[in-house]
């Protein structure tokens, strides 16, 4: 009796401990509120006539193909819109159309810069209003690239245009990033990169495209809205694997002396249930889940407040919720290519590998060659895979991004995330230990739904919203 004493007040000592942590996580959390002003009306639609004419350049990148045509227009637009970042910026171009502003702050060992990209994707499938056209109606403008990203671009020229207009200097020198061939993965800001490395040019933080403010990640909030940073980005890594017949010969085991096709079957057969990859909630996953438990209803605000507890529980059922949740706890393999006949001496077989975890991905690739082998199958790495460090979150800049989020939009809870798309910024990472993905656009699931798909459109007032952002991050940063 003694001993079921012993344990039923361990059990409430337990939930009283979870009990507490969750009501102190709660009480530090930041107090939703309504924003204190709302731009005007005449800011609004100050900004959309402005908008829509770069809307109506055309700059959709195509692959192995450049053609300036739009890419002029565009460049030309831009110098009329911004005259005073025009005279007073430093401008460089790399590649055919990549865009590099300079200008000059009090300290010039100092950098920061704000990034977007200016070219757009295609415009294909039915649209309810013309895809270049830039109509205004309905609160909203329409056109290509209002989302991803020609809206934070024109929000980081304005705010610096403003800026400069009120004669303001800012603390350290201020950077604006585009490039001309971000949605082909092209050489734009990497040949940039190239530029910074040579000089010795170093960031304390970049702002680039990624998160957004969207509906809540998770079911069940209290808030309309989150602003999600993403603070890294999953590596890529494509394999090739490669049977032959003439690997079988007696002293190998059954499964070597299979044909290529039925090797290479068995093969990704036992890849994809055998376990195989590293699974843990890592530190950028453990911070998203702190910052948004307090905004979640029970049991939700227990369980994600307290991963100390259950984050064994956690692991093993984000992957069940969804592939994107299953691969933000470890690396996912995806085969994507495999040709072969039973008739045939070989079989081939191509793969992706999406990371979280540097480290976790080269014992991966690991553990499967040696799979691989069981198989008598080969395994080549491309030369294109790369994997980019996460931003340290403990670095002051990453802790001023978010203060600056809660300044401008109280009425939305922040967090970071691991974003499973690419960015230029990923590049960049060698020379800035703050690569975050964040602009501050509102968008409804629509809205984000129609980035690379018909009917890309964004809120007037949310690109005023994003102007002011960027001048407060600008002006304030010290």
């Amino acid at each position: 009796m003694i001993f079921l004493y012993i344990v039923l007040a361990a059990v409430l000592l337990l939930i009283g401990a979870l009990m507490v942590n969750t009501a102190v996580q709660a009480s530090k959390a930041k107090k939703l509120q309504a924003p204190a002003a709302k731009p005007s009306d005449e800011a609004i639609s100050h900004y959309a006539q402005r908008l829509a004419k770069m809307i109506q350049c055309k700059t959709v990148s195509v692959k192995d193909s450049y053609d300036d045509t739009e890419f002029a227009k565009l460049r030309n637009t831009v110098e009329a819109l911004f005259p005073l970042i025009h005279e007073k910026a430093e401008r460089f171009i790399f590649s055919d159309d990549c865009w590099i502003y300079r200008i000059e702050g009090k300290d010039k060992t100092r950098n920061i810069m704000l990034m977007s990209h200016h070219d757009v994707v295609a415009a294909e499938g039915e649209w309810e209003h013309p895809p270049f056209s830039a109509e205004i109606g309905g609160g909203k403008i329409w056109g290509r690239g209002t989302v991803d990203t020609k809206t934070p671009l024109f929000a980081e020229f304005s705010a610096l245009e403003e800026l400069l207009a009120e004669g303001f200097s800012p603390a350290c020198n201020v950077y604006i990033g585009s490039s001309h061939n971000e949605e082909l993965g092209g050489n734009g800001i990497p040949t940039a990169l190239a530029y910074f490395k040579e000089k010795g040019i170093t960031f304390e933080v970049i702002l680039d495209e990624g998160g957004a403010i969207i509906d809540p990640p998770l079911g069940g909030m209290k808030c309309d809205k989150c602003a999600m940073v993403a603070v890294h980005e999953k590596g890529r890594y494509r394999l090739d694997f490669t049977a032959l017949s003439e690997n079988a010969h007696a002293s190998l085991t059954a499964a070597s002396k299979a044909s290529p096709v039925e090797r290479m079957a068995g093969f990704i057969h036992e890849t994809e249930t055998g376990g195989l990859f590293i699974r843990k909630l890592n530190t950028q996953v453990k911070a998203m889940f702190s910052s948004l438990a307090p905004y979640c209803q029970f049991p939700m605000n227990i369980l994600l407040g307290n991963i100390w507890m259950f984050g064994g529980i956690i692991k093993t059922v984000m992957p069940k919720l969804n592939a994107q949740a299953g691969g933000l706890i470890g690396t996912t393999c995806t085969f994507n290519k495999i040709e072969g006949s039973t008739e045939s001496k070989i079989c081939t077989a191509s793969a992706m590998l999406r990371s979280v975890d540097g480290e976790d991905i080269m014992k991966d690739i690991e553990m499967l060659k040696a799979l691989a082998a069981k198989y008598e199958i080969d395994v080549t790495i491309a030369e294109d895979s790369e994997y980019h460090e996460p931003a340290d979150m403990n670095e002051p800049a990453f802790a001023y991004t978010m203060h600056c989020i809660d300044k401008i939009f109280p009425q939305y809870p922040a967090s970071p995330f691991i974003l499973p798309a690419g960015t230029d910024a990923r590049t960049l990472t060698d020379i800035c230990k703050c690569v975050l993905r964040f602009a501050p656009i509102r968008l409804s699931a629509q809205q984000l739904a129609s980035v690379h798909s018909e009917n890309e459109n964004i809120d007037l007032s949310s690109v005023a919203e994003a102007v002011h952002f960027y001048k407060t991050f600008v002006k304030d940063y010290k």
